[in-house]
């Protein structure tokens, strides 16, 4: 029987997806083994699902497959172990999408360069599927996207295939699905829930945290609740998939607009003769109605520089200015370029020029000991002391070179910080504050030490070579 050949189905198939949901007989297939999709799929396999995990690409795929991680906090002994008892397995063969049960899809969302959503990944994912569709299948959007994405994208793709998942309205009560006597029962399931990983979190890992729901219809809102509930502890329904899908923003807005609000209080700060890690360390023993943010050199990571704008990119539909979400965009965006000019100004000091400087950039990955690269203010920075004809080199624990990214390629030679190498530099700039780095010794043989992360905060001595900023 083909994919879209019905005639033989039996009405049935939804119960029976929920009953090898629940015996975790059900086939999930995870697409895009990123930073979100691979523990994700471990997770899922872990749990005693049988799971096949898709990428493009075949040089991840190959790792995996030989118990290989290219990602620092997954250790290889998590991928081998899953693939020697044959609970995960990867493939770059997109056809065995119509072998799923569940197709999870965690796909990355990235902004063009005029700064508006790229859903090219999410539109080439959900050919894929429609493509391998068949009657009965879930299908979950997990990517970061504006709310009306999953109805308005994918469903329309998806139902290309000729067959049908219509959405219907329905109520949640003690995270229960209501029945909706009007819904009429589908052909395919369609749902989404915001991914919610914090690479490198030991606190919180991908099971502890709680998955929010949200179906394109009660049937599909029920099927998701009991995948997820399967491997992780809690679940949490929503009414929609556009519900769903603004949870996800406001959680990321909430953060960049109030790390935004702690920068500009920084530069202030620094200006009126303030210490403002020692405002943020007062004022976070106050126990109600304040939690601390702290500043930095810039945002990074896939979700907090990006994410705000698809909501703002949403809101012209609607003729409404997001003004707070720009502003805050506005500020932080702007850090990288705080930075150069601290640095200038130190080097001015020393009666030296930008141009010609050498320099040497601690910590390149976007988050403390993190082998993540993805939106980091470190790129812009490097890039900005490469434009005004300085001498770069940088050193980071994750990374050998710096790999082609999408808006960068830099040819940086390593340099390690040991007492000769930072002796030799006109400057160090602290982008990423690592653990493996000893601050002390970084200020000891240092000329200046621009500190972008307060990393030098328990250093006593040689404070008049440190510049806070």
């Amino acid at each position: 029987m083909s994919p879209r050949d019905k005639s033989s189905e039996s009405p049935g198939v939804l119960a029976s997806l929920q009953a090898r949901l629940t015996t975790k007989s059900a086939h999930v297939g995870v697409v895009g083994l990123g930073y979100v999709g691979l523990p994700l799929a471990l997770l899922f396999a872990e749990a005693g699902f049988p799971t096949l995990g898709f990428d493009i690409d075949r040089e991840k795929v190959e790792a995996l497959s030989c118990g290989r991680s290219y990602i620092r906090h997954i250790p290889a002994r998590v991928v081998s172990e899953a693939m020697n008892e044959r609970r995960f397995r990867a493939t770059a063969d997109f056809r065995k999408l119509s072998e799923m049960d569940a197709v999870i899809v965690c796909v990355p969302t990235p902004l063009d360069d005029h700064r508006e959503p790229d859903l090219s990944f999410i539109r080439d994912t959900a050919e894929e599927i429609k493509s391998a569709l068949r009657p009965g299948q879930l299908v979950v959007l997990e990517s970061t996207s504006f709310p009306g994405t999953t109805e308005e994208v994918v469903l329309p793709i998806l139902e290309k295939s000729g067959l049908r998942c219509s959405v219907f309205a329905y109520t949640v009560e003690d995270n229960r699905v209501q029945p909706n006597p009007a819904e009429a029962e589908c052909d395919f399931l369609l749902a989404f829930s915001p991914e919610r990983e914090d690479p490198g979190n030991k606190r919180f890992g991908t099971r502890q945290i709680p998955k929010v729901i949200g179906g394109v219809n009660g049937q599909s809102a029920h099927a998701a609740l009991v995948l997820y509930g399967q491997a992780f502890e809690r679940t949490v329904l929503v009414s929609s998939t556009r519900v769903a899908e603004m949870t996800k923003l406001l959680e990321n807005i909430y953060r960049c607009v109030n790390i935004a609000l702690v920068n500009e209080l920084k530069i202030l700060s620094l200006r009126m003769g303030i210490d403002i890690w020692e405002v943020i360390e007062a004022a976070k023993t106050k126990p109600f109605g304040y939690a601390p943010f702290y500043p930095g050199p810039g945002l990074g990571g896939h979700c907090i520089p990006i994410d705000p704008f698809y909501l703002t990119w949403k809101a012209r539909e609607y003729e409404f200015p997001t003004r707070f979400i720009e502003l805050a965009g506005e500020i932080n965006s702007g850090m990288p370029e705080f930075v150069v000019s601290s640095l200038m100004e130190a080097l001015n000091r020393r009666k030296q020029c930008l141009k010609g400087a050498h320099l040497l950039v601690l910590g390149v990955a976007y988050k403390k000991d993190l082998d993540d690269l993805r939106e980091s203010p470190a790129l812009r920075i490097i890039q900005l002391l490469l434009n005004h004809g300085a001498h770069v080199q940088y050193h980071d624990p994750n990374f050998d070179k710096i790999p082609k990214l999408r808006n960068y390629s830099f040819s940086l030679e390593s340099a390690a910080p040991t007492p000769e190498n930072l002796a030799r530099f006109d400057a160090v700039i602290i982008v990423t504050d690592h653990s493996c780095y000893d601050y002390e010794e970084i200020a000891r043989y240092s000329k200046v030490v621009i500190d972008t992360r307060h990393a030098t905060k328990d250093v006593k001595e040689f404070q008049d070579k440190i510049v806070h900023c």
